[in-house]
Order: structure tokens, then sequence, then C-alpha cells
């Protein structure tokens, strides 16, 4: 059965093998169409200028440009645009961030089996669709896990391996200063000790590892 008018989608993730899993489901799909794949974020912003398609699907992890900055073009363009993101963890702050900058739909890549075409469907219908638990989580996130600035600098230390004393010295702070900051962060995050704290961050986004000082 041929659909007068699919729902056209457009795919940008830098895993090959996730595009054509998403593939695979969608070649089933009579109303939907896959009129597009990009492996970055330059190039997911590129294919959506020349395809103007009805639904993307953005991972938030790419080269080149991440999801955020370009869901975050598109949406400067095209503020209709309907997004759905592709994420790894429930409660990254990239997620948090990304719905914030326009996104309307929040898909985990272990779902994507069960979820993705509903999504889809209800994306292009102009709906939301971010599930109860998720919203719960996000919602969650706003209100503790915010880090000030000064908590990232201190995290962001630790986590390339400085000693309280050593970040104390770079960020020009007495070392009782660095240890509040550190319990502050490490309760906000439900960290049992900075290790902890830095891999919870990491997992959700508040930290990229290798970024400099």
């Amino acid at each position: 059965m041929t659909v007068a008018n699919p729902i056209r989608v457009l795919v940008a993730d830098d895993h090959p093998l996730l595009r054509e899993g998403i593939a695979a489901v969608l070649a089933g799909q009579a109303d939907i169409d896959l009129v597009g794949e990009a492996s970055d974020g330059r190039e997911a912003l590129e294919c959506f200028r020349r395809l103007r398609p009805d639904v993307t699907l953005m991972d938030l992890q790419m080269p080149r440009m991440n999801g955020i900055d370009s869901i975050l073009a598109i949406r400067g363009e095209c503020p209709d645009a309907r997004i759905a993101i592709l994420t790894t963890y429930r409660g990254d702050v990239r997620a948090l961030h990304a719905i914030q900058a326009g996104a309307q739909a929040y898909l985990l890549k272990s779902s994507l089996r069960k979820e993705l075409v509903e999504t889809i469907r209800t994306l292009a219908a102009g709906k939301r669709h971010i599930p109860p638990e998720i919203a719960a989580d996000l919602a969650e996130h706003i209100g503790q896990q915010c880090l000030s600035p000064r908590e990232v600098e201190v995290l962001q230390a630790a986590a390339l391996g400085y000693s309280n004393r050593d970040i104390a010295l770079q960020l020009r702070i007495t070392e009782d200063t660095v240890k509040g900051h550190m319990r502050l962060l490490m309760d906000k995050l439900g960290a049992n000790n900075r290790t902890h704290a830095v891999a919870i961050a990491v997992q959700r986004g508040v930290l990229e590892i290798g970024t400099p000082l």
C-alpha cells in the first residue's frame, strides 16, 4: 500500500549501525519515508536545509557539531522543525539542554524498536513525546543537578587528576573552599566520592573528558 504523503524523516547519528537499524525499522512502514542520513551535526544541518524533512532524529554526541548546536541552528532557521533526540542515557544533562533548545521528543536508543515509529508519527502530528518517567527525571535534574560554574571547574580539575591543593592553586581559592565545593557538588549529584562524582557527571553530560581546565 502506497501512502500519498508519507512522513519524511532525516536521521543524524555518527554510528552507521544505528542508522542502518533505524532504516530497517522504517523500511516496513508505508507511511514513513527515510529521506536522508547524516553522520555529524554539521551534515545534519546541511541535510535539513536541503531536504526539509517532517521529522528529524538527532543524536546528541557527534563530531564537527554536536546535536544540541545542530538543533539550535535548525530551530533558528525553521522554528516549526520537529526534532526527536536520540540518547543512550536517561537523565542525560545534554538531553535536558536539547529539550530546552527546542527538541520535542526523547528517544532512548535501547527503546528504538518499540517506540521509534510511534514517536515519529506523534511528532509529525504536531505533538510532543516525552515519556512521563523521563519528564520526571528531567525535572529532577533541573532542581538537583545544576552545578554552578565554579563547581564544574572544581570537578573538571578533579577529573584531570588534580588534588584539592592543586585545584586551589589553579583556581586561586583556598583548599577549604575546594573541599566545600566538592561536598556540595557530590551532594547534588548523589555521589559517594569524587571519582563517583566524575563518573556521574561524564555519563550525564555535565563534563566532557579531556576538556582542558
